[in-house]
């Protein structure tokens, strides 16, 4: 019996240290993963068998492991000789090994096999069914009774079992039995029957089915026995899979008949307050998850539908562990068809109220933050069979068993095993972005990372390079579900450049890499079209400016709805819909996006997006559907395009409604257009380049969870469908909206694309020094760092830059040089740095000391004062000043009047963001 203790869990997001520039670091509890789960993902070094584990059991520290097999050998890569082990293995908790009990389980004809172990209360019997005719010699017929201590078997224990024996549950005084047998001892026992534990004399219990059993167990308190298997009928009762039945006489106490024919229960497992069921099916319709029923009185208080034939249960201190291959959560709102998860962990009970009921069946709690990989392996595929905890030295592991050949991606066949300290593995590495679309702000997103034993990571933020976070953010995510995190850093200012890295770090201090650096320019102005997007309330706003894949990022308010590509679409495609924007190009036959986030979509939405494309094979734009790699089953709330460059607008509620452009209205001419497709109280309605197109009455759609989709997705069964479910073409600011836009709305987003928008050009120095009175003949042209330092002896820097002239119809409106000081000791300065023209002629192969050039008079920015670290610094320039030397080769110098020296990359240094540059913004006149 594997008990439990109750306990839940809650994913949370915070933040800490906004609005400061430098935020309150918040560290992780010195806890090896995320509550409840009580194991890391993180495998073990474990000796393994030749063939397939079928049952596990465990004592005092020892762990009891039973199958198919001839032998086990060492992990691999590491010393010792393979050595016999027939059908059976007993291996130290802790250190994975074998002990010195041997065991061997074999038959005369036939191949043996033992399939179910358990141990007596008093830890001193080791019961083991299969299919055998003696251990060690000793002759048994298919049931064994081991004395643990002697690692002998028990001559007494003799029942007659003449077929396999696949489940055994044990009391003080009573072995119940399972399997494919009609009789025991010439009585009539047909599947289930029990035996004294002690003699192994039968029983008067009679509990009769008419196929085989699979899984026994004995409610807590002794006086009911739950039977799993095949069957339909107990005692003559009809009751499918599953039953309870009384622990003395074997009478029927509960049936059920709401398990699908084509689906058996596996296992059963109880804790203190329920029983667990893991089930298997085959063919449409099946029933492969799990199931959650009260001990007070045998109902059921959750269904787990996930698809993947669900072999065992283990609930341990308020978590549910399972072995399968689950691949298809959808029923759970996880994830879709797909691939496959072998371990999962739940908590035991919802956590609050339980959901509503859906097609008759309460939801199973939503899966936690353990996620360990396997393989389908041997045998018939199926991948973990059997768990087991153990307990030693103080350390909790959780033992696998099964058909495997894989744990998370190394060779390891049929055993491995997990503990309860000890996670090493850091969390992948945050994909950050940045974006900005007013003066004020930054919003600094990321994919949440993936951890496999910690579902809530703390993210940490770094802001020009400094060492110590700007901000801290705390957020969830699973191995199906990393949804974007993000922090809006409000501290900025316009005209200004920054730059974003992101670290994730699990709840053991394990840190991921920084992410690659995000930049951004603040703009002097509001940029029209994007903030108008954000403050028309869009939940999702993919703008395509992203340079790295997989990751798409969402610029809204607060959605954080990120994408995921699909097949490598192209990236920062140029010129985009709406200007300084880049789109995304998609090659009409594999590459989509999907958001990251399953979520249901109600009947008022919006849906928008620009396109260009001169395709003839037409294909989905936007669309909502349930799969994400796959096609969509379930999808609707989609604009496509036909062959001939029609645009449809389409949902389903029953049937497909749907409006269109005319038949002449066609838009595959290679240039960007607008479309808008919504749906409210009035119907549906389609907009194209700011024009009302066609309305409908159809104020529903469908029902279902999913994801949105961008460039491809199933459009089997709509009218006029084209050749092509993938678009090809590009995609551009593309939007989601939980309202239906008005018509002026509509009109207002294409006019303001139109808009002028601010122009950023970034100029890094064509050629750096500095002077040192200190060595007065020496040129620093190829030094890696700069100085300035106005007295003692005299250090001041000098840098040139190709200063671009103003594009057409623009004038500079903001200009900023940028820096970033050295790592070495007190690089930065307490004194006023000063930025002046330089008058004179230098250059850094030949200017010392002693043939500085002359400075101007009047600076054209400084900055009192730079903090000490390794940090992006910036100094705002006099716009007029520089304005007259637009398109120009222009030099300025770096002053000051004290005596602490101001160190700084050069060009020639390999630091990241160490050359200084300047950022000249340009706007309308």
């Amino acid at each position: 019996m594997r008990r439990s203790r109750g306990l839940t869990a809650a994913l949370v997001l915070s933040l800490a240290g906004a609005g400061t520039g430098i935020g309150l670091v918040l560290m992780p509890q010195a806890s090896a993963i995320t509550a409840p789960v009580a194991f890391t993902a993180d495998e073990l070094p474990t000796w393994q068998p030749d063939g397939i584990v079928w049952a596990m059991a465990q004592a005092e520290g020892t762990v009891f492991a039973g199958g198919t097999f001839s032998a086990v050998r060492p992990p691999d890569g590491t010393a010792g000789a393979e050595q016999d082990a027939v059908n059976f293995v007993a291996l130290d908790a802790a250190t994975g090994k074998p002990t010195s009990c041997k065991l061997a389980f074999t038959i005369g004809d036939g191949t043996a096999t033992v399939r179910t172990l358990v141990v007596s209360k008093d830890k001193k019997t080791l019961y083991a069914g299969g299919y055998f005719g003696a251990v060690n010699g000793t002759p048994v017929s298919s049931l064994a009774a081991i004395d643990i201590a002697s690692c002998t078997p028990k001559a007494a224990f003799h029942p007659g079992f003449p077929a396999t024996v696949r489940a055994l549950a044990v009391t003080d005084d009573t072995l119940y039995v399972g399997g494919d047998f009609t009789t025991v001892e010439g009585q009539t026992r047909e599947r289930f029957a029990a035996v004294d534990a002690s003699s192994g004399a039968l029983k008067p219990f009679v509990a009769n089915v008419d196929e085989p059993g699979r899984a026994v167990e004995v409610t807590p308190d002794g006086k009911n026995v739950l039977l799993g298997g095949d069957f339909f009928t107990v005692n003559n009762s009809n009751s499918h899979a599953l039953a309870v039945v009384d622990a003395t006489s074997g009478a029927v106490k509960k049936t059920y008949t709401n398990i699908p024919s084509n689906s058996v229960v596996k296992d059963i497992s109880t804790d203190a307050t329920g029983f667990y069921t893991g089930n298997e099916g085959s063919g449409g319709g099946v029933f492969d998850g799990r199931i959650g029923l009260r001990l007070s009185d045998f109902t059921e208080k959750w269904r787990d539908r996930c698809l993947g034939a669900t072999q065992f249960v283990l609930p341990y201190e308020g978590v549910l562990y399972s072995s399968s291959h689950a691949h298809d959560c959808s029923t759970e709102q996880e994830f879709p068809d797909g691939k496959r998860h072998f371990l999962l962990a739940q908590p035991t009970d919802h956590e609050g109220a339980a959901p509503a009921p859906v097609d008759g069946f309460v939801r199973g709690p939503g899966k936690l933050g353990w996620h360990p990989t396997a393989n389908d392996g041997l045998g018939e595929g199926i991948g973990p069979r059997v768990m087991a905890v153990a307990e030693k030295n103080d350390v909790k592991y959780m033992w696998v068993g099964g058909e495997f050949t894989l744990i998370n991606g190394k060779p390891q066949q049929a055993l491995t095993r997990f503990a309860s300290t000890g996670d090493v593995g850091a969390p992948t590495t945050p994909v950050a972005s940045a974006s900005s679309v007013k003066p004020g702000e930054v919003q600094v997103r990321w994919r949440t990372s993936y951890d496999a034993d910690d579902s809530k990571l703390t993210y940490r933020i770094y802001r020009n390079g400094s060492a110590t976070p700007a901000a801290t953010v705390t957020a969830g995510s699973l191995e199906w579900e990393r949804p974007q995190a993000s922090w809006n850093d409000t501290t900025v200012k316009a005209g200004q450049s920054y730059t974003y890295r992101v670290t994730a770090t699990d709840a053991a201090g394990n840190t991921s890499a920084l992410s690659a650096t995000a930049s951004v320019t603040v703009p002097t102005s509001v940029q029209s079209y994007p903030n108008q997007v954000r403050t028309d309330g869009a939940e999702l706003y993919w703008r395509y400016d992203d340079a790295v894949s997989p990751y798409v990022a969402d610029s809204s308010v607060s959605g954080n709805r990120s994408g995921i590509q699909v097949n490598a679409p192209a990236l920062k495609q140029s010129p985009g819909a709406v200007p300084g924007s880049s789109a995304m190009g998609f090659n009409g036959t594999s590459q989509k996006l999907h958001s990251d986030r399953r979520q249901s979509v109600g009947s008022t939405f919006t849906i928008e997006t620009w396109f260009k494309t001169n395709s003839t094979r037409g294909g989905k734009l936007i669309g909502f559907g349930n799969n994400t790699t796959r096609n969509s089953g379930s999808n609707d709330r989609h604009i496509y395009m036909t062959n001939t460059g029609r645009l449809v607008f389409g949902v389903y509620n029953g049937s497909t409604r749907t409006v269109s452009t005319g038949l002449f209205d066609t838009y595959n001419d290679n240039k960007w257009h607008h479309v808008v497709g919504t749906q409210g109280p009035g119907g549906i309605t389609l907009y194209v380049d700011g024009q009302k197109k066609d309305t409908l009455n159809a104020t529903s759609n469908g029902t279902y969870a999913g994801y949105w989709h961008a460039g491809g997705d199933n459009l089997s069964g709509w009218p006029t469908r084209p050749t092509s479910n993938f678009f090809a073409g590009q995609l551009d600011e593309t939007a989601v909206y939980p309202s239906a836009l008005t018509e002026a709305q509509v009109k207002k987003h294409f006019d303001l694309a139109k808009a002028p928008t601010d122009t950023v050009s970034t100029v890094k120095t064509t050629e750096d020094t500095y002077i040192n009175q200190g060595a007065p003949s020496t040129a620093y042209g190829t030094s890696t760092s700069l100085a300035v330092r106005g007295s003692g002896s005299l250090y001041q820097t000098y840098l040139r830059f190709d200063v671009p002239a103003a594009p057409a119809g623009q004038v500079l409106k903001s200009a900023v040089l940028q820096f970033k000081t050295s790592t070495q000791a007190n690089a930065g300065t307490a004194d006023t740095v000063s930025v002046v023209p330089v008058t004179g002629n230098w250059s850094g192969a030949s200017t010392s000391f002693n043939t500085k050039p002359a400075l101007g008079a009047t600076p054209l920015g400084s900055i009192a004062g730079v903090p000490e670290g390794s940090a992006v610094h910036t100094v705002e320039l006099d716009t007029a000043a520089v304005t007259a030397v637009l398109g120009t080769s222009y030099s300025m110098g770096l002053t000051s009047n004290g005596t602490d020296p101001l160190w700084i990359w050069s060009a020639e240094s390999t630091a990241a963001e160490g050359t200084p540059q300047l950022v000249l913004t340009f706007g309308a006149k």
